[in-house]
């Protein structure tokens, strides 16, 4: 009985390695994901399986969690406005420091150890994420105003896994803290990515009843939001995922990334892991 259901996943799995082989998919890593040991190689695992058949992962990931662990240590007080980190000067030094350095080393080197060939950026290198200032009260917060899509592709086509932290970088040099959906997003519409990977902690967008929806097009998530349906927690990675669609992006899937595998179950299976999102 196991290996006939092991040769059904497997003989699912070929169609849609078929179908993507050779196509960009952003994956934004972030959540319980990113703290479980587990769960974090388990993740690595997905990424390299993806590259191995052919498929090209860009992954951007957060460190919320990271970020404030360090800022509690340094006794640096964090605040936050509609969900943004109000980043002084020194809560900036912070999160270069834990999202370009540790975070970002960490996911590269749980990567290569698992047999990929991940290279860790930060949206200062090659100018990669062009920003400026969101709004002067809330500091150094960015929003995305260019993205260099020939450094991405230069590495892709050398087959490097690229492994982002959403730091984006000023006319003059100076650095933005970038919410992470929010640049995965946009880094997938930049690039008419196939797919656009949201991985969270919840099983995904949930109707009014509290099911998970599987399948929805743009047009009902706006019924949604509408409606009052969709949490605040949810509703930036919703939004996320429309200015995705409107960009490009085929489809967007709302991960739960507490689910082992999660990645690949989302990717190579009809019945996937969390809600798949797809233009009108």
């Amino acid at each position: 009985m196991q290996a006939s259901a092991t040769t059904q996943v497997l003989s699912e799995a070929l169609d849609y390695i078929q179908k993507f082989n050779g196509k960009t998919i952003v994956v934004k890593y972030g959540g319980n994901a990113m703290t479980d040991d587990s769960l974090k190689r388990q993740f690595a695992r997905d990424i390299v399986m993806m590259h191995l058949v052919g498929m090209q992962p860009i992954v951007v990931h957060g460190g919320g969690p990271q970020i404030e662990d360090m800022l509690s240590r340094l006794k640096i007080e964090s605040s936050f406005v509609d969900g943004l980190r109000v980043t002084d000067t020194a809560t900036m030094e912070v999160v270069q420091m834990v999202l370009g350095g540790s975070v970002n080393q960490e996911i590269v080197a749980t990567i290569n150890a698992q047999g990929g060939r991940a290279v860790g950026l930060n949206g200062k290198d090659g100018n990669l994420l062009r920003a400026t200032q969101l709004a002067p009260e809330i500091g150094h917060v960015g929003e995305i105003t260019e993205i260099n899509t020939e450094l991405l592709s230069t590495l892709t086509r050398d087959n490097f896994i690229p492994v982002i932290a959403p730091i984006g970088v000023g006319a003059d040099g100076e650095p933005y803290n970038i919410n992470a959906d929010i640049a995965a997003g946009a880094l997938a519409g930049a690039l008419n990515a196939e797919k656009l990977l949201l991985l969270t902690n919840t099983p995904g967008i949930l109707d009014a009843s509290g099911e998970t929806i599987s399948e929805i097009d743009a047009t009902g998530i706006q019924q949604l939001i509408d409606a009052g349906t969709i949490n605040a927690g949810m509703l930036p990675k919703v939004e996320c995922a429309l200015g995705a669609l409107r960009a490009g992006t085929h489809t967007v899937q709302i991960v739960d990334g507490r689910v082992p595998h999660s990645v690949l179950l989302e990717i190579l299976t009809d019945s996937g892991v969390g809600t798949q999102i797809f233009a009108d």
